[in-house]
């Protein structure tokens, strides 16, 4: 099953991976190595049932010898950095008319880091934070809580998080709208969005209690007609099956598979549009 074909992953993916010392301990073509973890994305089997003779024919490299791959590049910040160069080089094909920001909640089935009891889910899980464009593409993902914590938990260091990636891909933040539903309505995320000049299209909750009556909320109600690309974006994702169940105990290896995902996504989209 290819995920991604050999040329792309050579040209966005092979350019951005560090070497290090380690690369000289690479026996088998690294797009080889690319397309076994791609698959441990897609499919969403343990690594210990990776098929690796299905890409390494004629070399001795076991599950633990892809894994190894992974975690080194996870541990020098490859992943993230083959995403923000991506997204960095791509961004003409983004509709930055508004981004939509959303919480999502996943299962946890081996515990680890950034885990806690949901009640409304009746299961142990772990809550990012994610923003994508007009269209649904994904644009970034803070760092995972635990997943009894409530979308506004540590508001205003998660989004400043999202804005320093964005700004990582060197995409202009002022004058963006955001829409976020009434979850998000809270005055220190208004405030964190005034100071960055981001218009926040935030709906209002009417159980949402703030320090002072804020009497300047904006909300453009046609603007916030486009929340259920980020709905479909989470869905997109969610076909990937190590993403729809999470058990990966180490949360940065479990964020390294999302900027993968982005990857895909966003690569899969920009090629379409380049042969339309």
């Amino acid at each position: 099953m290819e995920v991604l074909d050999k040329v792309t992953i050579q040209n966005w993916i092979l350019p951005y991976l560090s070497l290090g010392e380690r690369g000289k301990d690479i026996k088998v073509e690294r797009s080889a190595l690319i397309e076994a973890i791609l698959y441990k994305l897609k499919i969403g089997c343990q690594w210990r049932q990776l098929p690796v003779k299905q890409f390494f024919d004629d070399h001795n490299l076991t599950w633990q010898g892809v894994y190894y791959h992974f975690n080194e590049w996870r541990k020098d910040g490859s992943w993230k950095r083959v995403w923000l160069n991506v997204l960095r080089l791509n961004k003409r094909f983004l509709d930055l008319s508004s981004i939509q920001l959303d919480g999502s909640h996943t299962p946890v089935k081996n515990g680890g880091q950034a885990v806690g009891y949901q009640g409304r889910k009746a299961a142990k899980t772990t809550t990012s934070l994610f923003l994508a464009d007009n269209t649904g593409l994904m644009l970034a993902c803070a760092t995972p809580q635990a997943g009894n914590h409530h979308d506004l938990f540590e508001i205003e260091k998660l989004f400043e998080e999202l804005c320093l990636l964005l700004e990582s891909a060197k995409i202009n933040l002022k004058g963006l709208f955001l829409n976020a539903d009434s979850g998000f309505d809270a005055q220190n995320l208004r405030v964190a969005c005034v100071n960055r000049e981001i218009a926040a299209n935030i709906a209002v909750n009417p159980r949402s209690v703030t320090e002072q009556p804020i009497d300047w909320v904006y909300f453009d109600e046609q603007l916030y007609k486009r929340r259920p690309v980020i709905e479909h974006a989470n869905a997109w994702l969610d076909s990937f099956k190590t993403l729809l169940v999470r058990y990966e105990t180490n949360v940065e290896n479990w964020l390294s598979f999302h900027w993968l995902a982005f990857v895909v996504l966003f690569l899969r989209r920009i090629n379409r549009k380049k042969k339309s």
